[in-house]
């Protein structure tokens, strides 16, 4: 395999994130403890213990608790470990129903993940770093802070310890929730103005959202206090007023709930719920934006740190993993990636950066039944201000470049001006009836901008709605917002829309002209959740599933019939969205996100019981180390296509081109799960990069290979209850 190949050290050198980290002679004892804890309890008692043993830090792993002391002091036994232990469940008695014992392991031998797990929570006790504020405005503090995170890293065929040091910006709300709840009291509905909210505990910064009020602190103060081993906490707990409210927390997918008292918090502010605060997030857009020199500096700055409270325990750090000492592990694709060969119509090939020069040539790769030849009939709906004739003028010349003719079929303008959002709706809802009288191909609807904030809102958008009652009609839709009408050249609006919207009429634009050797078929797996505004967890999800060929061609969308809970999906479900049609073929299954619960052994029962090789491969998007371009010693942008090898089953890829006034790009995390069959990490690389190319909605490619970015669409559509009625199985790409 060509595709990839390793960067020429001359030309550019690439950084990342990623630190090795080496510690020669650790003072490191494990115990096995009994009887058997789960993870999440074995993460709870390590870090109570690391908090609670004077220096030593605690990690749990692989069913053990592995203790490390400074290298000036002697290990701790199995005696002091074990009062600890004892200790902390009287002062915690929630961590477990039931007595443990520490048994010592001499014989376990520390793997590279627990040492760099150890320094992790070395990281996390200690707190070397502080937020470095950029600008206060109105109640709100943007600072630049450093997550980070413990990785492992394959050097020489050797697997190796390592952290990940990631500059980031931070949004934050200046005072507490207490003091936010005081200022909003008056709404006199606590419940709704705070349960689902996103939260952090100031003492360790651990980020969650609120699940559930619990009552005040009149009525939980003692227990609290028990239950509380952060000292900022406790003093907080122990001064706060007695009729403070005292909510649940949910931090990440963990079970657990914990409680804390209002002003033990403060709340998280994002583009979602910025709203909720009175704030305009968009004015804090460029604060958010961190300028590579700067991005460079902090870097160093927050590693001197952690080498200080590293080097005391024999924790060295070394350089930032870059091309110039591991050229193997870096590589780029052979052809830039804007030059991939793409094949259009008429057998004309062209490549990914002229995609409207190879629909003008050759036309769609493959054009659906009902347009050989016919007309597409085109109907518009217009509810903002402004004329649209000259735009569907020349979105009908532009279809006919394309090789397809279309005819107006109906034009229909609606005032909504005067009327409330409920006969806003229904009044739309008696025009696309009216409108789709004739049968129609697509509508085009012309929105006002104002409409773009409403999503959230109890009666959905316009947008929703004229996409869900035209979709339960099969009928295809297209939505343009006024401001893009007016501020956008026409030309540059259809660019955009027109292959997107051919795909949506099930034509297949271009697909790649060379095929994809590691699989026939290439499948994405997602779960969609729609989250509860009211209550803990989600209110329902759904799992979705796009099928894609050689070529990257698409073949078939698959939703289930029902709503599911929890983030499995179940085996009858994978069954159905893996036919036996797959009989006998290599299949490349994505996941967005990690496989879950018992998905792996039902995908090998199934591609068992098939005869297929499903080869499975963990896509994630988040908790990943950037990558860099270095230029005369100063970080620049990543090129499109680099990637990192962390392992032979793992690695961070650059999909995507961002320019410097958007930010930095975010990488992906691909990993083959050895459980499947195995693909040489390069390879997956390439194919993944490749997949990206295929979004026929923009011309500008994607973050995620197309059968997970396609996935998670159809399946947000299906809990809006927005999909193809009667059609839970078909080939057009409704969702672009």
């Amino acid at each position: 395999m060509t595709a990839i190949t390793a960067a020429p050290s001359q030309e550019l050198v690439f950084l990342s994130e990623v630190f090795p980290l080496s510690i020669a002679q650790p003072k490191l004892v494990s115990f096995a403890v009994a009887p058997e804890i789960d993870q999440e309890t074995g993460n709870r008692l390590s870090f109570h213990l690391s908090r609670k043993l004077e220096q030593a830090l605690v990690v749990w792993y692989e069913y053990r608790l592995w203790v490390l002391t400074p290298i000036q002091r002697p290990p701790l036994n199995l005696s002091q470990c074990q009062t600890a232990l004892s200790a902390l469940q009287q002062d915690i008695p929630d961590l477990c129903d039931q007595p443990l014992r520490l048994q010592q392991d001499s014989a376990a031998i520390a793997s590279s993940s627990v040492l760099s797990k150890l320094a992790f929570q070395i990281l996390r006790i200690r707190q070397p770093f502080r937020p470095i504020s950029v600008t206060s405005i109105a109640g709100l503090a943007v600072n630049r802070k450093i997550k980070f995170w413990a990785e492992t890293i394959e050097l020489q065929r050797e697997e190796r310890a390592a952290l990940s040091l990631a500059v980031q910006t931070e949004i934050a709300y200046s005072g507490s929730l207490a003091d936010f709840y005081a200022n909003n009291a008056a709404q006199g509905n606590p419940e709704g103005l705070l349960v689902g909210l996103p939260v952090q505990d100031f003492d360790m910064g651990g980020s969650g959202s609120i699940v559930r009020l619990v009552g005040v602190v009149r009525e939980h103060r003692d227990r609290l206090l028990r239950l509380t081993a952060g000292y900022s906490t406790r003093h907080i707990i122990e001064t706060a007023p007695d009729d403070e409210l005292v909510v649940a927390i949910q931090f990440g997918k963990g079970k657990k709930k914990f409680h804390y008292p209002l002003s033990a918090l403060r709340p998280s502010i994002t583009a979602e719920t910025a709203g909720r605060f009175g704030f305009d997030y968009g004015q804090f857009l460029r604060f958010t934006k961190i300028p590579h020199a700067e991005r460079q500096r902090l870097l160093t700055t927050f590693k001197t740190q952690a080498i200080d409270v590293l080097m005391p325990y024999g924790f060295e750090i070394g350089r930032s993993l870059n091309s110039l000492e591991h050229p193997d592990l870096f590589w780029q694709p052979a052809t830039p990636i804007d030059q991939t060969p793409l094949l259009f119509g008429k057998g004309v090939t062209g490549v990914q950066g002229r995609i409207l020069q190879g629909l003008s040539s050759g036309g769609v790769y493959h054009r659906h039944p009902n347009f050989q030849p016919g007309v597409i009939r085109i109907a518009a709906l217009k509810l903002c201000d402004g004329s649209v004739n000259g735009f569907l003028e020349a979105a009908q010349q532009r279809l006919k470049r394309y090789g397809f003719e279309s005819e107006i079929i109906d034009r229909k303008a609606l005032s909504i001006s005067g009327l409330s959002a409920a006969e806003a709706r229904a009044a739309l809802e008696r025009t696309v009836n009216k409108l789709i009288t004739v049968p129609v191909d697509i509508v085009l609807t012309f929105l006002p901008q104002s409409d773009r904030e409403t999503d959230e809102e109890d009666g959905g958008s316009f947008y929703d709605l004229v996409y869900s009652l035209l979709l339960r009609r099969n009928i295809a839709s297209q939505v343009i917002y006024d401001d893009t009408l007016t501020e956008v050249e026409h030309g540059q609006i259809l660019n955009q829309i027109i292959p997107g919207i051919l795909a949506k009429l099930g034509n297949l634009p271009f697909v790649l002209a060379e095929p994809l050797e590691i699989a026939d078929h290439f499948i994405g797996l997602d779960i969609s959740r729609s989250p509860k505004t009211k209550l803990a967890g989600t209110l329902n999800a759904c799992a979705s599933v796009r099928l894609y060929g050689k070529q990257g061609e698409f073949i078939r969308y698959v939703l289930e019939d029902a709503l599911l809970e929890g983030e499995e999906i179940p085996q009858r479900l994978l069954e159905r969205l893996l036919p036996a049609t797959l009989e006998g073929k290599t299949v490349l299954i994505y996941r967005d996100g990690r496989f879950c619960g018992q998905e792996i052994p039902h995908l090998l029962e199934r591609a068992q019981a098939i005869g297929s090789k499903f080869i499975l491969v963990e896509c994630r998007k988040s908790g990943i180390p950037r990558l860099y371009n270095l230029s005369q010693k100063t970080l620049v942008a990543p090129s499109q296509g680099l990637a990192l090898r962390l392992s032979s089953r793992e690695a961070v890829l650059i999909t995507t081109q961002v320019s410097e006034r958007v930010g930095l790009a975010r990488p992906l995390r691909l990993t083959v799960h050895k459980a499947g069959e195995p693909a040489p990490i390069e390879q997956i690389v390439d194919t993944t990069l490749k997949l990206t190319l295929l979004h026929h909605g923009a011309l500008r490619a994607p973050r995620l290979p197309m059968p997970i970015y396609g996935a998670d669409r159809v399946a947000g559509l299906r809990l809006q209850g927005i999909y193809p009625s009667n059609l839970l199985e078909g080939g057009r790409q409704f969702w672009l």
